[in-house]
Formats: C-alpha cells, sequence, structure tokens
C-alpha cells in the first residue's frame, strides 16, 4: 500500500508523470486563491458585510490576535505569511475527508518546502525589522562563541519543523491503514473525525512556530530571549 502521495502517479503529460503531491497541492492553491478571489470581489467598506465575508474577517481577525500576541512587533507582512501556510496546511488536511483525496502535507517535500520557506523568511523579516548588521549581531550574542550553535539552532527549527508535520500527518495515515484493514466497516468515520481535529491542529502548531520563530528575528535581543523561552 503507498502511504505517501510521492508515489502515487495521477497523469503523464510528455512522458513526465505528475504525482498527487504535486496534483493535490496545485488543487489546494487553486482553491484558495479561486474563493479569495469570490468572497472580495465586491469588497466595499461602505456597504454591509454579507456572511462570507463575515467569516472571512473572522478567521483574518483571530489569526491577527494570535500574532499580535506572540510578536513583540506586531507586523502587517507576518499575517500574509503565517496566515496562508496555515491555510494550506489546514485545507491540505481537512480535505483527506473527501474519498481519492492524498494530502500534500503526507509528503515530506511538501514539509520540508514549508519547513524551508520558513527558514528563508526568518532572515527576510529580521533584516527588515533590525536591520542587516543588528540581525547578524543576534548571532553573536551573548558571545561570539555562540556563532556556531547559533547557526545549528537555526537549521534545526526547520528540520523540526519538517519533521513535526511530516510525522503527525504520515501517523494518522498509518493509523487509518491498520484500523480499515481490521474494522473496515466502523473506524472510517471516527478516523475522519480524528483527521479533522489532528488538521486543524497541525495547521495551528506550524503556524504558532513559524510566527515565534520570526518574531524572535524581529524582536529586540530580550523580546527575542522571551519568546525562545516560550517555544520551549
Amino acid at each position: 500500500m503507498e502511504l505517501t502521495p510521492d508515489d502515487i502517479i495521477l497523469f503523464t503529460i510528455g512522458g513526465f508523470g505528475l504525482n498527487a503531491t504535486v496534483v493535490f497541492t496545485w488543487v489546494v492553491m487553486g482553491l484558495l486563491t479561486c474563493t479569495s478571489i469570490w468572497i472580495t470581489r465586491n469588497l466595499d467598506p461602505e456597504v454591509p458585510p454579507n456572511r462570507w465575508r463575515t467569516v472571512l474577517e473572522a478567521i483574518v481577525l483571530t489569526i491577527q490576535g494570535q500574532i499580535d500576541e506572540i510578536s513583540a512587533r506586531p507586523d502587517r507582512r507576518l499575517l500574509y505569511f503565517t496566515g496562508t501556510l496555515f491555510l494550506f496546511i489546514l485545507v491540505s488536511n481537512t480535505l483527506a475527508i473527501v474519498p481519492g483525496w492524498q494530502a500534500p502535507t503526507a509528503s515530506l517535500s511538501t514539509t520540508v518546502g514549508l519547513a524551508l520557506a520558513v527558514l528563508v523568511a526568518v532572515p527576510l523579516f529580521g533584516i527588515g525589522s533590525r536591520g542587516l548588521g543588528g540581525y547578524l549581531h543576534s548571532y553573536i550574542e551573548p558571545s561570539i562563541v555562540m556563532l556556531p550553535f547559533n547557526i545549528i539552532g537555526e537549521a534545526s527549527r526547520g528540520i523540526s519543523l519538517a519533521i513535526r508535520l511530516y510525522g503527525n500527518v504520515m501517523s494518522g495515515a498509518v493509523i487509518a491503514a491498520i484500523l480499515l484493514g481490521i474494522a473496515p466497516f466502523f473506524f472510517p468515520v471516527l478516523m475522519d473525525m480524528l483527521g479533522l481535529l489532528t488538521g486543524v491542529i497541525q495547521a495551528y502548531i506550524f503556524a504558532i512556530l513559524a510566527t515565534v520563530y520570526i518574531s524572535s528575528a524581529t524582536a529586540k535581543p530580550e523580546a527575542a530571549d522571551r519568546a525562545a523561552k516560550e517555544q520551549t
């Protein structure tokens, strides 16, 4: 049985096979893009919000509220980045209840890509907030002896993010496969409910950790220390 969507070829174009990871990743991006365009197509602050706009505003305000609680320097750009990560992972995981759906986050290549995006965002946000000199100086705090350890720490964050998300999604798939083999008529409903809950939690955890990492790079040294302690 194939547990990773990387091994499932859905289409072949010009002799090049498109696996489930690529196809369903584009499906999720298309759904998010089209839904956003549809909800905001007639967006006007002068017009009372409809129910869809109300739902969208509630989601955005909830994400912004979480970011403001974590970040010492709230940045609107952080909402765009971590909010996109949250929605992508959330939709990818929760659509697993649809028959035939293969969650892109069940692929290590997807989780590594998401983690790399966070690793790239950390120095970009840090330099944008503290300047190049201020950000680079954080690697030699409290002394230059800590330089290699701080570099290793930054790299380990990305690795932990990727493995955390991949491991949780894959463990759910393995458990579901075992239970379906034991009792195929009872456990599917239970596993769908558990999958929905797990998908929401994993999307939330990934987005929160990404926010903590970026906030520690943009904050002043004392605030960054507090963020690191909260993470542990």
